[in-house]
């Protein structure tokens, strides 16, 4: 979304600039935007932070919590999980392995822990985001036409900036999260072998939707589907890239948009799951109960 700065008399800035953190000729309310952005991201951060630590209360019949998801290794006996007809614990991959000896002892046996680092590089090093926290957190510039921190010595391409290079990457891990949550979102309408439907499912079926328009709508596999071609008339398979490069650019032009729906998202079904998990909301569905 453009904002077209609106500027003042000229006159006071010392070359063209104006000096001090905060300064310049913008006399519009330049400063809702980072700040509203600085709030939003510190809120998620916050909320995540604590619901990792919890290590508990993300499985409520039949729906789990998506930062918990997939459950790797057996949890502590003091987490409730529902059992398969074979007796197993439904959602841990690794049913007969308990939770690893080398887990440090600081940090509680939290299944989140293991799966939070994935997509939350991913979005550190998102194109979009790098914008917001840069301004947000870093006052690097902190608007348009808007002095930031100064900086005094610029050493190019320094550790965050390579660091950055990670999110080709992370998109990959990324991809393979969506067909494990669509798993959980399908899974999400049967309980005990039976179909339904309860405000979890829906909850967790528009998480897995608005994911993959963030996720697809990335410049890096905007990149991947039909960036690196130079002809898309040469053959077939470049023609049906154009295609699937097209509907990908509609959703890299409302990036920003899924961005912010997806990460209200899904802290919004962890925490929906995590009521009705501690009995605090009941879940409205056609199972009756």
């Amino acid at each position: 979304m453009s904002v077209v700065a609106q500027t003042a008399s000229p006159s006071h800035a010392d070359g063209g600039h104006v000096g001090g953190f905060g300064a310049g000729r913008r006399t519009d309310q330049w400063w809702v935007g980072p700040a509203l952005t600085f709030g939003g991201l510190m809120a998620f951060i916050l909320y995540a932070t604590w619901a990792a630590f919890q290590g508990d209360h993300f499985w409520a019949e039949p729906y789990l919590s998506p930062f918990y998801s997939p459950v790797l290794f057996m949890p502590p006996p003091s987490v409730e999980l529902s059992m398969d007809a074979h007796g197993l614990p439904k959602h841990v991959w690794l049913a007969d392995s308990a939770w690893p000896a080398w887990w440090p002892p600081f940090l509680p046996p939290s299944p989140a822990f293991l799966i939070l680092i994935f997509p939350g590089v991913f979005r550190f090093t998102c194109y979009y985001y790098r914008k917001a926290y840069y301004r947000s957190f870093a006052g690097a510039p902190v608007a348009c036409s808007v002095e930031g921190i100064p900086q005094k010595n610029y050493r190019g391409e320094t550790f965050l900036m390579v660091f950055q290079n990670l999110h080709r990457y992370a998109l990959y891990f990324a991809l393979a999260f969506l067909f494990i949550l669509a798993y959980d979102a399908i899974h999400s309408f049967f309980r005990e072998g039976q179909f339904g439907i309860g405000v979890g499912s829906v909850i967790l079926t528009i998480n897995v939707v608005l994911l993959t328009c963030f996720t697809c709508g990335c410049h890096a596999f905007r990149h991947l589907v039909g960036g690196r071609l130079d002809c898309f008339s040469c053959d077939k398979s470049a023609s049906v890239r154009h295609g699937v490069w097209s509907r990908v650019t509609c959703l890299n032009q409302r990036h920003m948009l899924f961005a912010w729906l997806s990460l209200f998202w899904v802290g919004l079904a962890d925490l929906y799951v995590r009521l009705v998990s501690m009995g605090i909301v009941r879940d409205l569905n056609t199972w009756n109960g």
